[in-house]
């Protein structure tokens, strides 16, 4: 599969994007073509799946009215979130280094067959969201 990835520095410390990442209802806010996610009982765990709605425009999941599938692969507190895209056979890891007490250094990488229409551009978008929200570090 292929793999593209995207480093991005964030203006907030690590824990503050930590807290927010961690947040199952928040992947929608950053993720472009998720407009809802329903976290299993589990929530934010290795495991858990969670149900996800396609946005509106087309894209991640498009031409399907269904919720898609979601699988937490790994979580380590703090510094890693990976998860896979059951139906769209997409794959996304996302790492967090602190290069100061105020900022945060995401890389997000992500695996897919032909990268599903998501271009070379999609981690970068989703880690530009990611930066939008969190700014607690920004003077």
């Amino acid at each position: 599969m292929p793999t593209v990835a995207a480093e991005r520095e964030l203006l907030a410390p690590r824990d503050d994007v930590w807290r927010f990442v961690s947040e199952p209802y928040h992947l929608s806010d950053w993720w472009p073509g998720i407009s809802g996610v329903e976290p299993d009982r589990r929530g934010f765990a290795e495991g858990a799946r969670w149900s996800v709605q396609a946005g509106s425009r087309p894209g991640l999941l498009r031409g399907s009215a269904k919720p898609g599938l979601l699988l937490v692969e790994a979580i380590e507190p703090g510094t890693r979130f990976a998860f896979f895209l059951t139906g769209e056979r997409v794959r996304a890891d996302l790492h967090l280094r602190s290069p100061a007490l105020d900022r945060t250094t995401a890389r997000l990488e992500v695996d897919s067959p032909w990268l599903v229409g998501l271009g070379r551009s999609f981690p970068r978008r989703a880690l530009d969201r990611l930066h939008d929200l969190c700014q607690t570090g920004a003077a």
